[in-house]
């Protein structure tokens, strides 16, 4: 008997990938200038596709808004990545991450993960752990060095670049960015060994900054 073909799963073509990424930046634009409920027909628009082509590549405002966050973990994971691949100054290049991982804006992506967004869907949560495991390498490495005091975790990095990323009460997202690198540094030369104070409390986990 003849064995059955095998049916290949067919690529996507290539415009449709770059129709589903353009979509995918233009909502991360749209969700920090506007918030999480900027309608998706303003999405399509600003990605150059129309409403149908949004709602084939992302079922509901769900779906979009978790591939967004997604999608930022994972540049943020390369950032993380390419600290990690550096030779030189290990704070140095924790710094660079720091600073990278603030431009993505992460913190105007939380108020997105609503009451209805399923925070523990195996993508995100995939994400989450990478991100995690590579700034704790990163943190690690410069400790290991005696460049970075002890008394810090991943978790006290990560909230503080949130933080600093969000623009203060009444200004918007344009006029605070001209700020953040300044403080964001200011902050990093904080973590610097020796210290030069004793941190009230202990450092802070993931999941204790989960929890929290």
């Amino acid at each position: 008997m003849t064995a059955p073909a095998v049916r290949k799963v067919p690529r996507p073509r290539a415009d449709a990938v770059r129709n589903r990424e353009r979509i995918v930046t233009a909502a991360r634009e749209m969700f920090v200038e506007h918030g999480p409920d900027v309608p998706l027909d303003e999405i399509a628009r600003r990605a150059g596709v129309g409403n149908a082509t949004v709602y084939r590549n992302f079922p509901d405002r769900d779906a979009l808004v978790r591939e967004v966050v997604c999608s930022v973990m994972d540049r943020t994971a390369e950032a993380a990545e390419l600290a990690l691949a550096e030779t030189g100054d290990a704070f140095a290049a924790l710094e660079r991450f720091a600073h990278t991982a603030a431009d993505e804006r992460i913190s105007a992506l939380c108020p997105m993960v609503s009451s209805t967004f399923d925070q523990h869907h195996p993508d995100l949560e995939a994400s989450r752990r990478r991100v995690e495991h590579l700034v704790e390498e990163v943190m690690d490495r410069a400790r290991a060095a005696g460049q970075l005091r002890p008394d810090v975790g991943v978790g006290d990095l990560l909230i503080v670049v949130a933080q600093l990323s969000r623009p203060p009460a009444g200004t918007d997202c344009l006029r605070g960015d001209r700020f953040v690198h300044r403080h964001l540094q200011l902050f990093l030369d904080g973590l610097r060994a020796p210290a030069r104070s004793v941190l009230p409390g202990k450092a802070m986990s993931m999941e204790e900054l989960r929890d929290s």
